[in-house]
């Protein structure tokens, strides 16, 4: 696994997995079921990096590689990790990245739960997910 802050922008290939520094200690068979997707990963901790200079260096690698697929993964219900999922909102206001398949994952168990875009967007606005839970 590689440093997502301290990889050079070109050091990358078609498919990149960006993960929360502490799966693989925290969930190695989730982390491993990644690996048989790519050997291409990339560890950062939003509790060391502020969200803004990882999404400032994940456009530089996309601007100058032809990514395919970008997949983020996280362990699940931690404060800091769940600011990857929110990552791809704030590219593609930057960006075009409507070519480039990505994918939500977080680690529960050790197996990997696929996450939609719109439960992500949801989990960024407290207030909707009140209203829905008055509602029902």
């Amino acid at each position: 696994m590689k440093d997502l802050m301290k990889t050079n922008c070109y050091d990358i290939e078609d498919t990149m997995i960006i993960v929360g520094s502490c799966l693989g200690r925290m969930q190695p068979k989730a982390y491993n079921d990644l690996k048989t997707i790519s050997n291409n990963l990339y560890d950062v901790c939003l509790e060391s990096h502020h969200i803004n200079m990882v999404i400032t260096k994940i456009m530089g690698m996309l601007c100058r590689v032809n990514v395919k697929k970008l997949i983020f993964a996280s362990v699940d219900k931690s404060p800091h990790c769940v600011q990857l999922h929110y990552i791809e909102n704030e590219i593609r206001k930057a960006m075009n990245i409507d070519c480039i398949e990505i994918i939500h994952y977080v680690a529960v168990n050790n197996d990997l739960i696929k996450i939609e875009n719109d439960t992500i967007k949801k989990s960024k606005s407290l207030s909707e997910l009140q209203k829905e839970k008055i509602e029902n």
